[in-house]
């Protein structure tokens, strides 16, 4: 046994070995430096996971939903119309046995609903049957027969709005996924989860001796935690040191968190496919992308076939690749079986079933829509709002309305080349956008921006202002019948020539259609038959400063010149600026906001933001009323009557078509008791079309008003308006008793008084 060592000792040793001390000091400072060093890298690293780990991982962008179709008894929507409503939200007609699905047999409807997490709060899965009489829903009741106030089905996801390149996702919790998808994932991809702590060392060396057999980097040996770690922390690199990095993260995530909330990290953030400039993350989405449908309701070997797609997404993509994605989905089924997730017996059953990939119905994309959304969001949200924070946005969009506006455009391109003899070459040229909202309310329920629908680009409800032409004249007469001392419908206004000196010496001489003049006729008569002289010189009469101020009054939130040509319609507007005018008028002179828009929601379901009914009476329901019947007449006598084609006549319309100079701008607007409507064709680059308004866009106009079956106009009469009989060609009052007596509203303080017995010779001319 060796003396102890003493101080003496050991300065005789460092005396005779200066150089292996220098070595040994060295040695212990670096190794001290070296720890210093890895620990002070491993809190960076640490509070780099908690900082991302913690907050919000991924930029979520908005969700844009349709309106929920609430049913209730007495709904007005027929058997059929309901069946295509499921089948665009992803429902299958199938024996009910769980959420989305449908079965329909004679005379009745079963449906079990989603369930969804609405604005007003989340609404659980309902089983309800339904039954009909004519098209109006008699009967709703639950699966024991009892009644039921009210159904809602979830809302149709019309868009999202994100950057141009982006990463989107719909994120899940564990407990939302179908049985066996999750013991799928850890049975294929890392079995081991629950019992390493981050990283597995058999699975590194493993992946060690392979890559020195290949003499390249050619496997990681990677856990489901440190795939997740590359994907929220690094790059996509292969490489030696970013496995050196990889391997202390998933240590420190591992030790860290919940392997559940690490489990569930992954299932949200795990790359799908690449849908053009979208990125599809996490299973989820994954689930409506390839199934149209939530990830609830997948089956075993949808499941099987997600899991699957993760060892490469792009190369076994069933879109791209379905033979080598279904070998590769039948694996997946072998390894479920080898860990007894299903039976030996179901094996052969389950891997006979086809891909049955569908992608047609649950995102309906209207990027049309989106773009009113957009505009509407962006005075109350800032960008990184819209783009990150998972906002889900509740429009007033109504699906069945827009399927009958794209249906009914097809339908009229063809009569219009009928009866205009347009050749197929004009047809391709002619464009059109609409607008369709709720009469009483300004909900913007359907928009089209062009004839190619699902295409984004140049929005012309919202963009291409064009002339208006005889839209304008009601705004007109409006302003005329609110002077109800000088004007009625039956006054006679002048249908004469009017020929205006301009500022630069020309001189303004407008004209008829039809170039013909008619000298006096009732006002009534001017407006059924949309006489160009007649609208002139009764708004130089009134003022043209009066017309503007009546359509700023509107809502027309645009400065309008002050000239004699605008009322001929010489003033560009957009089909939502015609729009919101005629929204007064439809909802009885009553001026609200066009509303895209009903609801804001956070991410977490908190209700952020409602969008209410607004506005106030701008037209005094007497002049209201008057002007209406007259709006009827002209829908029952004059420039609107072809409406009547498609409409049912008992059913009270009220509208005027619109021709701008030469032709190139084709109008209609109208509305009845529930919705109004505005149609534009014309040219993108404003050549003539050579159809009119009443041949052009009241041929579209009528027969989405047909389709969608709108009600007639409400017409109760103000207290203050009575009907008095007149001459309408005179305008004269005459008696009721004669024959060609026409019963006409007028203010009741200013009815034509009769003419004294005699002095015509005869009381009914």
């Amino acid at each position: 046994m060796p003396p102890p060592a003493t101080p003496a000792t050991r300065a005789s040793f460092i005396r005779r070995h200066p150089v292996w001390v220098t070595v040994i000091a060295l040695l212990l400072i670096s190794l001290i430096t070296l720890i210093v060093i890895a620990s002070q890298s491993m809190d960076r690293l640490d509070a780099r996971i908690q900082e991302v780990f913690d907050g919000p991982k991924w930029s979520i962008p908005a969700r844009v939903y349709s309106r929920p179709l609430e049913i209730y008894q007495g709904l007005n929507v027929s058997r059929q119309e309901l069946i295509e409503e499921l089948n665009r939200l992803g429902y299958r007609q199938q024996t009910i046995n769980g959420p989305g699905q449908y079965n329909a047999s004679a005379g009745r409807l079963s449906i079990q609903t989603r369930g969804f997490r609405f604005a007003d709060g989340p609404e659980a899965s309902t089983t309800a049957v339904l039954r009909w009489n004519s098209d109006i829903v008699s009967e709703l009741l639950d699966s024991k027969g009892n009644d039921l106030p009210l159904v809602r089905l979830e809302p149709l996801l019309i868009g999202r709005i994100s950057p141009a390149q982006s990463e989107d996702r719909l994120l899940i919790s564990l407990d939302q996924l179908p049985a066996g998808l999750k013991e799928a994932l850890l049975a294929v991809e890392d079995p081991k989860f629950y019992d390493h702590p981050g990283i597995s060392v058999r699975g590194i060396i493993r992946a060690i001796w392979v890559n020195i057999k290949e003499r390249r980097y050619a496997q990681g040996g990677s856990t489901l935690t440190q795939q997740l770690v590359k994907n929220l922390f690094l790059t996509r690199e292969r490489s030696i040191k970013r496995k050196l990095t990889e391997w202390p993260m998933a240590v420190i995530l591992d030790r860290r968190y919940e392997k559940d909330e690490i489990l569930q990290a992954f299932t949200n953030e795990v790359f799908f496919a690449q849908d053009r400039s979208r990125a599809i993350h996490g299973f989820g989405l994954a689930s409506y992308y390839f199934f149209d449908k939530p990830i609830q309701e997948l089956q075993i070997h949808e499941s099987a076939l997600l899991v699957g797609l993760l060892k490469g997404p792009s190369y076994y993509s069933p879109l791209n690749h379905p033979d080598r994605a279904l070998k590769r989905r039948n694996l997946v089924l072998r390894i479920m079986r080898d860990a007894q997730l299903i039976q030996e017996d179901s094996l052969a059953e389950w891997q006979a079933k086809p891909l049955g990939i569908s992608r047609s119905a649950k995102v309906t994309q209207q990027p049309a829509y989106l773009d009113l959304v957009r505009k509407q969001l962006t005075r109350d949200y800032s960008t990184e709002d819209l783009h990150k924070n998972g906002l889900g946005i509740f429009t007033n969009f109504d699906p069945r309305i827009q399927h009958s506006l794209e249906e009914s455009l097809d339908e009229a391109l063809q009569q219009i080349a009928l009866e205009n003899a347009l050749t197929p070459e004009q047809i391709a040229r002619l464009e059109t956008a609409a607008v369709i909202t709720s009469a009483d309310t300004g909900e913007v329920v359907a928009l089209l921006g062009g004839k190619q629908a699902r295409y984004a680009g140049f929005n012309r409800a919202l963009d291409a202002s064009r002339h208006v032409g005889s839209l304008i004249k009601p705004f007109v007469y409006l302003t005329a019948l609110e002077q109800p001392d000088r004007y009625n419908l039956a006054t006679l206004v002048d249908d004469s020539p009017v020929f205006l000196e301009q500022p630069d010496g020309t001189i303004w001489a407008p004209s008829n259609f039809n170039g013909d003049t008619r000298g006096p006729i009732p006002l009534i008569n001017a407006l059924t038959r949309s006489y160009n002289l007649a609208a002139v010189n009764t708004g130089l009469n009134i003022g043209v400063e009066n017309v503007t101020n009546t359509l700023q009054r509107l809502n027309l939130q645009k400065e309008i010149p002050e000239l004699p040509s605008l009322l001929l319609g010489a003033v560009d507007l957009t089909v939502v600026d015609v729009a919101t005018l005629y929204q007064t008028l439809a909802a009885g002179g009553f001026t609200t906001p066009l509303r895209a828009i009903r609801e804001i929601q956070a991410l977490d379901g908190e209700l952020l933001q409602r969008y209410p009914l607004s506005g106030s009476q701008t037209i005094d329901p007497a002049n209201m009323h008057i002007l209406n019947y007259a709006l009827q007449n002209v829908m029952r006598q004059g420039t609107g009557r072809r409406a009547y084609r498609y409409n049912d006549r008992a059913v009270a319309l009220a509208g005027k078509s619109g021709t701008s100079n030469d032709q190139r701008d084709s109008w209609f607007a109208g509305y009845g008791g529930d919705y109004s409507g505005v149609v534009w064709m014309g040219h993108d680059d404003n050549t003539p079309t050579e159809i009119t308004g009443s041949r052009g866009a009241l041929e579209f106009w009528a027969r989405i008003f047909a389709k969608i079956n709108t009600t007639s106009l409400r017409f109760n009469a103000p207290a203050n308006v009575r009907y008095a009989p007149v001459n309408m060609l005179t305008g004269n009052r005459i008696e009721e008793t004669c024959s060609n007596a026409t019963l006409l509203p007028f203010h009741q303080n200013y009815i034509p008084e009769l003419p004294p017995a005699g002095l015509f010779g005869s009381a009914c001319n």
